[in-house]
């Protein structure tokens, strides 16, 4: 039975506050995999010109306004009506609320299901004045099947943009407000209506919001870069593609971008529930141990490791073994992002690598692969076998009673991802 959108405002009367009317988008702003799709008025969805297709985020007079501007952003402390789809200036140290509207057109109901629904945010990594942060919406059977929106963040001042861990949250009619993985600023996240499932019947009752916040930062206190390789092999890159048993080695570089020496360095790593830490893998590189020293303890995957004081421009390399194990993998391609972060005087400086892992066989039909992402860049690595640590900048002391002893990391901070090639000024 067919759902008739009444007005914008019967409409609005039942949407949830997240989905407040935004200003304008600019020019091209949006996209779609049909390189430009067509606008309906609700009177035109009514009179059936949409037919039997489901497509997303198309009707002009929508209670958004034009749902092609379906991305937008506000100081997360604001009220919910204050969205702006085009662009936001920032202040240092102020969190934003970043939001992706989802509607499938289709007046049919649960008659026009659209199936495997997610939605993925480009989150710029760079030092800039301006970053575009670009919102995806898929759909397998949706015609366009890949929609895009952006919105820009902006000062007068360089800047960079930290995702606020574990922040991504879907909100609809049935589910209220749920949370999201990670991986929405990754490989993307299944939305749904009543589970997330992938599936969003047509109309009005079924739309939601996906939302995610990020922190500007004016300031940069470290580098830190994460990169993983599997084990036995040589170079390290951002991505490798393992299966289950297989050992991998990650690597986290860290240096000290303060004009001072800082002390009591915290490194932590969090690994995904498909990624088992190797007892004993864990090692340090720095100036005083060029050859590498193992650290007790095994707290690099908890409650992380203190690896001593570094003067201005020292760096250090920490290196572990994890392996591959099936928990909760599911039938196809599975993304394993893990996190580093390195703490110093309570500010933190996060980045990540990922391991793909191919789940076929058993009771997993044989899926369709899906296009694959563009192969990483491999990063600069340091010379084998072990690391170049800058030997004129290196730590002042090591706090060899802290090696390998926990601490707690605290989780506010700084995200500064390898892919920015910061410059040191």
């Amino acid at each position: 039975m067919n759902k008739i959108y009444t007005s914008i405002l019967a409409a609005a009367a039942t949407a949830i506050v997240a989905t407040a009317v935004i200003a304008p988008a600019s020019v091209n702003a949006w996209g779609d995999s049909a390189n430009g799709r067509p606008s309906y008025t609700i009177a035109e969805i009514n009179a059936g010109k949409l037919g039997d297709k489901i497509t997303f985020n198309s009707i002009s007079d929508s209670k958004i306004g034009n749902e092609k501007n379906f991305v937008g952003a506000k100081v997360s402390s604001q009220a919910a009506d204050t969205w702006n789809a085009d662009e936001i200036t920032v202040k240092d140290g102020e969190t934003y609320t970043i939001r992706l509207y989802v509607h499938n057109n289709s007046p049919k109901g649960t008659a026009k299901i659209a199936e495997n629904v997610k939605a993925t945010f480009a989150v710029p990594t760079a030092v800039a004045k301006s970053h575009t942060i670009v919102g995806y919406l898929d759909s397998s059977n949706a015609a366009p099947n890949r929609y895009w929106d952006e919105v820009v963040l902006k000062s007068d001042k360089d800047f960079y943009l930290e995702y606020v861990d574990g922040s991504a949250r879907y909100t609809n009619a049935k589910l209220g407000t749920v949370a999201l993985p990670n991986e929405v600023i990754t490989s993307g996240a299944k939305l749904g209506y009543d589970k997330l499932d992938g599936k969003i019947p047509g109309c009005y009752e079924y739309d939601g919001v996906v939302t995610i916040q990020v922190k500007a930062h004016q300031s940069v206190t470290a580098k830190l870069s994460k990169t993983v390789r599997i084990k036995g092999t040589k170079g390290w890159n951002e991505s490798v593609t393992a299966k289950v048993g297989d050992e991998v080695e990650y690597q986290i570089e860290y240096e000290n971008l303060y004009n001072t020496t800082v002390n009591n360095v915290m490194i932590r790593d969090i690994l995904p529930t498909n990624m088992e830490y190797v007892q004993n893998s864990t090692y340090l590189y720095n100036t005083a141990y060029p050859n590498g020293a193992r650290l007790d303890g095994n707290t690099v995957t908890t409650s992380g490791i203190n690896i001593g004081s570094y003067q201005a421009g020292g760096n250090a390399f920490v290196r572990f073994t994890a392996k591959v194990v099936d928990k909760e993998l599911k039938c196809g391609d599975n993304q394993l992002v893990n996190w580093a972060s390195s703490t110093v005087n309570d500010k933190v400086t996060k980045d990540d690598a990922s391991v793909m892992v191919k789940k076929t066989g058993g009771t997993c039909d044989t899926p369709t692969p899906p296009t694959p992402p563009t192969p990483p860049t491999p990063t600069p690595t340091p010379p084998e076998p072990t690391p170049q640590v800058i030997p004129s900048t290196g730590p002042s002391a090591i706090v060899l009673g802290a090696l390998g002893v926990g601490a707690t990391v605290t989780t506010a901070g700084y995200y500064v991802a390898s892919r920015k090639k910061l410059m040191k000024k």
